[in-house]
């Protein structure tokens, strides 16, 4: 989880798309977890933004998904994808 030590400030969030990603191929926390090497529980804290990444982790979850991890994390929101493809809301 982010932790905040005594007397600094919280790092700021950093979004992700790890549910979308696993949406795409179907695979369930556990079945992406056991990828990359970690618990299922830290899927769960980095989807909900509990939990940063090491740079380790994220690379690989970039090599899992073939995607560099500008693509599955940023420090701005994602923009929907609904709006990337249609140009707008509905």
């Amino acid at each position: 989880m982010v932790a905040k030590a005594a007397g600094r400030p919280s790092p700021p969030p950093l979004f992700n798309r790890l549910p979308v990603l696993r949406a795409e191929r179907g695979l369930s926390r556990q079945d992406l977890a056991a990828a990359v090497g970690v618990n299922y529980q830290t899927i769960g804290y980095l989807e909900r933004g509990e939990y940063h990444p090491s740079l380790d982790l994220a690379l690989r979850l970039g090599e899992y998904f073939g995607l560099p991890i500008e693509a599955i994390f940023s420090r701005t929101p994602f923009t929907p994808l609904s709006e990337q493809v249609y140009g707008g809301p509905a």
